[in-house]
């Protein structure tokens, strides 16, 4: 078989509960109906599957990585994993979605190494930020926001529904700030034209970046740790004791399924703001009853 042609990568990144996933299932809807060979590779938070899931991306290109932050434990992992994908699906576009904890800065120089930097043309570091989050005041003081942040070539401010406009105003004051002026673009439940998340680069500034000292490059770092713990639920339940056993568990992050008295929900933590709603699409018997919450771990 032949070498493939290199293609344009899309690296997302974005603290938890941001909406990253929901963005990739609105690149991987897009592709299908513009008919773009589409390939993912996800790595999430958790072994439960549950981002599959919610994708339900099918077999055949999606590549599923597990074991926590892809910059410290998947480094060998992603290499081999991009390498097969696009020999063996030849895609005519990827998107590594990164876990909610990862810093993308040290996922892109992944991309800068064989047998990578000969099957991605150029890569595009996007990061999705939850509005309300940014207009939090105090603003959030938080290492690893700050770190995906600094790596952005581009900043989906997402979940504008939620925020006035003071609030917008001021989370694209702190994004600004963050990024040194990277474009930003506003979104609701991540929903903007994919076309914009592959902008050409006329003056070269990515390709130049993938320094030839990269491939050497050697990073050791410090970022937070976090903790994931699987609640069980047996339903039906009622929706008010599935938000109160989350709620108390005062996690930032929480996601799974769950048979209430309602009828069979998705359920999505963010910080205090807990949501359940009807599932898209079928969910396999194994996740129902399951939910994964994400702590922050005092030691880090």
């Amino acid at each position: 078989m032949s070498t493939p042609d290199p293609i344009p990568g899309l690296i997302i990144a974005g603290w938890l509960g941001s909406g990253k996933t929901t963005l990739v299932d609105h690149l991987l809807r897009s592709a299908q109906a513009e008919g773009i060979r589409l390939a993912i590779i996800s790595n999430e938070f958790g072994d439960t599957g549950i981002d599959r899931a919610l994708l339900d991306a099918g077999e055949e290109g999606f590549v599923e990585l597990d074991g926590g932050c892809v910059c410290c434990r998947l480094s060998d992992a992603l290499g081999e994993t991009v390498a097969q994908i696009v020999e063996a699906v030849r895609p005519d576009r990827l998107v590594l979605e990164c876990s909610g904890v990862a810093l993308p800065g040290e996922v892109v120089v992944q991309f800068w190494r064989p047998p990578v930097d000969a099957l991605i043309s150029e890569e595009v570091v996007v990061v999705v930020v939850d509005a309300e989050r940014a207009a939090a005041q105090p603003p959030p003081d938080d290492e690893t926001f700050t770190e995906q942040l600094a790596a952005a070539d581009l900043v989906i401010l997402n979940k504008r529904d939620l925020v006035d406009d003071a609030g917008l105003e001021r989370a694209k004051a702190l994004v600004s700030r963050l990024t040194g002026g990277q474009p930003v673009l506003v979104a609701e439940h991540a929903q903007l034209d994919a076309a914009l998340l592959f902008p050409p680069d006329p003056e070269g500034v990515r390709r130049r970046r993938r320094d030839p000292g990269a491939t050497g490059h050697e990073h050791e770092h410090q970022h937070e740790r976090f903790t994931t713990t699987e609640l069980a639920f047996e339903g039906p339940i009622s929706s008010a004791t599935v938000r109160e056993r989350i709620a108390a568990q005062g996690a930032i992050r929480a996601k799974g399924f769950v048979q209430t008295e309602d009828g069979l929900r998705v359920v999505q933590g963010v910080g205090p703001r807990i949501e359940l709603s009807a599932p898209s699409r079928p969910v396999p018997e194994a996740l129902i009853g399951k939910v994964v919450v994400i702590h922050r771990d005092p030691s880090s």
